[in-house]
């Protein structure tokens, strides 16, 4: 009996030791997490503790607390600031208008330039003869023919368009007889229209044309000539070329005809 009560009192003593033991480690170890730990979910300024048993020397401003707390400077890069799930700071007001907002525009600014700055056709039209003059040569059976014609051009985009330069070709039977390349400066405003007026000097080494033009006994005197030119624009830096082709009448008979009324095309 008296063994065993020996061995009761050795048991308690030594819980009791290792209990001592213990505690206080749990509790400097408690002491230590609540000098960092956050003791106020709702103000950020306290979320920190200034520290306890540590020299001034030693510490730094804590950047979480703004400079009220103070953690050891040996856990400055170490330590990480917790915000809870339900802080406002995280749900920024109206972010969604705003991110729709700034889509939405973008995608408005890119369909208007796309449709503003999308090449679209520019119209070439001969408008045919404006004036003439003609000379025979009974020696060489010539026609010399001199010819001022007009050309409508019309610009369907949403910016300017210059013309710098026009070649022309007249043929008559398949043969030219007749070049003329115009440098010129037309700037045709947006959807406008515009005129240039050419001359090309031509000669006919045709006797049979000759004889047409200068025979008396008939009323009609006209001669079939086939034009061709190219003309050349520029517009937002880029160059283009555009063809065109005409056939048209002129009367041989007289020494000279008379202008043309023109009809414009403009746009409003």
């Amino acid at each position: 009996m008296g063994e065993k009560l020996s061995q009761f009192w050795k048991a308690s003593a030594q819980k009791e030791s290792e209990g001592k033991l213990i505690l206080p480690r749990q509790k400097d170890a408690e002491d230590e997490i609540a000098s960092y730990a956050s003791i106020n979910r709702g103000d950020p300024a306290m979320s920190c503790v200034p520290c306890v048993g540590i020299a001034s020397r030693s510490c730094v401003n804590c950047p979480t607390c703004q400079g009220t707390g103070r953690i050891p400077r040996e856990q400055e890069k170490q330590l990480v600031a917790l915000i809870p799930y339900g802080d406002q700071r995280l749900k920024p007001r109206r972010t969604k208008l705003y991110v729709c907002l700034a889509v939405t525009i973008c995608l408005l600014m890119t369909s208007l330039s796309i449709f503003f700055l999308f090449p679209r056709s520019i119209t070439v039209l001969p408008a045919g003869l404006n004036a003439s003059s003609i000379g025979f040569n009974a020696t060489t059976t010539s026609i010399c023919l001199n010819m001022t014609n007009v050309l409508n051009i019309t610009n369907n985009n949403f910016y300017p368009v210059t013309v710098v330069q026009l070649d022309i070709e007249v043929l008559h039977q398949s043969l030219v007889i007749g070049k003329t390349t115009m440098k010129t400066l037309l700037n045709i405003s947006p959807l406008q229209s515009g005129q240039i007026f050419y001359m090309v000097a031509s000669r006919i080494l045709d006797s049979n044309t000759y004889n047409i033009c200068t025979w008396t006994k008939i009323k009609v005197h006209n001669v079939l000539l086939h034009i061709q030119g190219t003309l050349t624009c520029t517009y937002l830096c880029h160059s283009e070329q555009l063809a065109f082709e005409n056939y048209q009448y002129v009367d041989c008979r007289g020494n000279a005809t008379l202008p043309h009324p023109l009809h414009h095309r403009d746009r409003p």
